[in-house]
């Protein structure tokens, strides 16, 4: 799975992507992440990607030009099944969308910028709007390491446990049920019994019950 990420600023993407499951990704030549430059593609002496807005306004807006440019390059090399612009009035990112993209090829995410980007880059080139959440961020590339980091993990082979993604909260619109680890007994705080007896049937129980009540406790509007 290839995702092309077309940003004004690469270096906030060269940590997220060069470390932990996105990196042993890369490695294991599960996904391949590529971040591309878009003043790169700005055919202007000063590398510009942006201009004042039509009609006035405060802000600058990202041009048209640029992404078209590096845009039209990637998709006459190979076929992408997505184009993806982060923006906060996108749909909202869920674990059914991260199931969803987890089954594509290749996908190209926009990271927008200053006041935002040309509408006719929406309208023309876009297949999918997503955001991370209802607020506002300086740019597109924080949100952008957010899906990718979501999709990645769901794909076979990148976790060295599958079942665990499998288990995480929202899959099956449930929150996840408690974990524990060693020591059993810390400072007077035990760890549930039932996870010490060694009955797989009541841990499972243990889990959906846990996982059901916390999921009405903090988000009762997934049960619905």
């Amino acid at each position: 799975m290839q995702f092309d990420l077309i940003t004004v600023l690469p270096g906030l993407l060269e940590s997220p992507f060069a470390h932990s499951i996105l990196q042993r990704a890369q490695k294991k030549g599960i996904t391949k992440i590529i971040v591309h430059n878009l003043r790169d593609y700005a055919d202007n002496k000063h590398k510009n990607v942006d201009d004042y807005p039509y009609g006035g306004g405060s802000g600058m807006v990202m041009s048209i030009e640029p992404f078209a440019a590096c845009i039209n390059k990637l998709k006459s090399e190979r076929e992408y099944d997505e184009i993806i612009f982060m923006t906060p009035d996108g749909e909202m990112l869920t674990q059914t969308i991260a199931n969803n993209l987890s089954s594509k090829e290749n996908i190209i995410i926009l990271c927008g910028h200053y006041k935002g980007i040309d509408q006719r880059i929406r309208d023309i080139f876009v297949t999918r709007e997503i955001s991370i959440g209802d607020y506002v961020l300086s740019g597109g590339e924080l949100p952008a390491a957010v899906l990718v980091d979501a999709v990645v993990r769901l794909i076979p082979g990148v976790l060295s446990d599958e079942t665990s993604a499998l288990s995480d909260s929202f899959q099956g619109d449930l929150l996840d049920a408690p974990v524990y680890t060693r020591p059993a007994d810390w400072m007077g705080y035990k760890v549930p019994e039932v996870l010490l007896g060694g009955s797989h049937s009541a841990i499972e129980q243990w889990r959906d019950e846990q996982a059901f009540e916390r999921t009405k406790k903090r988000r009762p509007d997934l049960l619905k």
